[in-house]
């Protein structure tokens, strides 16, 4: 797989060294340029393939220039043995893509484990060691935490606010002879992820520690999220005869993207439906626009290593046809204070639970259906457990979600190093003593 920089398409690199530095020194994201064309694999798969194995088939296909097909297998069936994402029909032509049955009920425990899978398959063949840098509350922490315990070559650092960290095994822990850093500080979210922001803009540490991310920014974890979309239209492939069309929260544009890259590597999709957003939205014609290409990439800031959006991947795949995005991709406005009532519906109409990102992907897709004379079946994604908003939807419907173990065990508090807000010597006294050379 060759890839390059949204702002270099000229000069290209390969994955192994994009996961390990995954931000291009010109400020944009990495993107693949190379288009593979995966038909033959996309067809061949059913109802009856797994999703570790669609994993492995597909990453096989993606890397066949740098890993064998054994290693391949190998390295997401490490990653995705046991959990799968889970596609619940709600009508006919209505779908539910379930992507909370991972280990930690976080959707990102896909994406995470298969990067944590690759880079340690990667640094084992090399002979090297990394260090893994996030700044987290308590879903993605955790997640995290799972994905990355173990690893003989990496250590996981996670900065994460006071008492917004639970749920891990002690065992994990650096100083119990794990690979975990878990580092508290002072303030908030945003002060974890300015403390990040600074590690990850000082050189020395950058090269001391071989610093990368495990968000987005990172392409090794955005490309595992183009095996959802394969694993929905296998399951779809014999039953839908009509249309597809995908309906994702916006979030950082992460799984819009993903999306979109399987339909360059050709899947089978004829529209994406997400819901609005300041940077993607509509124009007065009702036609997608993002508003950012108005800014030339190159006058724009770099991309923040702590909290990235995928936006201009997503300006990037339309860059040579600026038109295909008007009807191709439909932003539809979903108001925060309509939520609750999508919510409600859902539940009294089909018996399911959608936490608050869901409920924004459900609205768009049940607006993009009225207004538009279409037939076809929507899939639309359904991100973390909706257990975690227990309290919010037993308001709104009436009664709660069950709790699964695994949401359960996400309340049991975690104590790590403590240093204050912003304090970057204090961190790096904590990496001198955990991770010396």
């Amino acid at each position: 797989m060759k890839l390059a920089s949204t702002r270099n398409l000229g000069k290209t690199v390969n994955f192994h060294e994009v996961v390990l530095r995954c931000l291009p020194e010109d400020g944009g994201l990495y993107l693949p340029v190379s288009e593979e064309d995966l038909r033959p694999w996309i067809l061949y798969m059913d109802e009856k393939t797994s999703f570790s194995s669609i994993a492995g088939t597909l990453t096989s296909a993606l890397l066949k220039e740098e890993l064998s097909p054994v290693i391949c297998e190998r390295l997401a069936g490490t990653a995705l043995s046991g959990f799968s994402p889970e596609l619940r029909e709600l009508e006919e032509d209505l779908f539910l893509l379930e992507l909370f049955h991972g280990p930690t009920g976080c959707h990102k425990d896909f994406g995470a484990s298969w990067l944590a899978s690759a880079l340690e398959h990667i640094l084992t063949m090399s002979g090297k060691k990394a260090v893994v840098l996030a700044a987290v509350n308590t879903v993605t922490g955790r997640c995290l935490a799972n994905a990355f315990a173990g690893k003989k070559h990496l250590n996981l650092v996670l900065v994460y606010p006071e008492d917004m960290l639970s749920g891990l095994d002690a065992s994990w822990f650096i100083w119990n002879g794990g690979n975990i850093l878990p580092v508290e500080i002072s303030g908030n979210l945003l002060d974890a992820r300015n403390l990040v922001r600074e590690v990850y803009k000082t050189p020395e540490l950058l090269e001391k520690y071989s610093l990368t991310l495990a968000n987005t920014a990172n392409i090794g974890r955005l490309l595992p999220q183009i095996f959802f979309y394969m694993f929905a239209f296998s399951r779809l492939r014999k039953k839908i005869q009509d249309d597809i069309f995908y309906s994702v929260p916006s979030g950082n544009y992460a799984n819009l993207v993903a999306g979109l890259y399987a339909w360059k590597y050709s899947l089978p999709v004829n529209a994406f439906i997400t819901d609005a957003t300041p940077s993607l939205c509509c124009d007065a014609a009702g036609n997608s626009v993002c508003l950012d290409a108005m800014i030339p990439p190159s006058k724009r800031v770099g991309t923040d290593p702590a909290a990235p959006s995928n936006i201009e991947r997503l300006e990037q795949v339309f860059a040579l046809n600026p038109l295909l995005l008007k009807g191709f991709v439909f932003p539809s406005e979903v108001k925060f204070s309509g939520i609750p009532e999508i919510q409600f519906e859902a539940h009294e109409k089909y018996g399911v639970w959608l936490n608050e990102d869901t409920a924004k992907a459900f609205g768009a897709a049940r607006e993009f259906r009225s207004r538009r004379d279409t037939t076809g079946a929507v899939v639309v994604f359904s991100t973390n457990h909706p257990a975690f908003e227990a309290e919010n939807l037993r308001v709104t419907c009436g009664e709660p979600p069950e709790i699964p173990e695994t949401v359960r065990l996400a309340g049991l508090p975690v104590s790590g190093k403590k240093i204050s807000a912003g304090d970057l010597s204090s961190m790096k006294e904590l990496l001198e003593i955990f991770i010396p050379d």
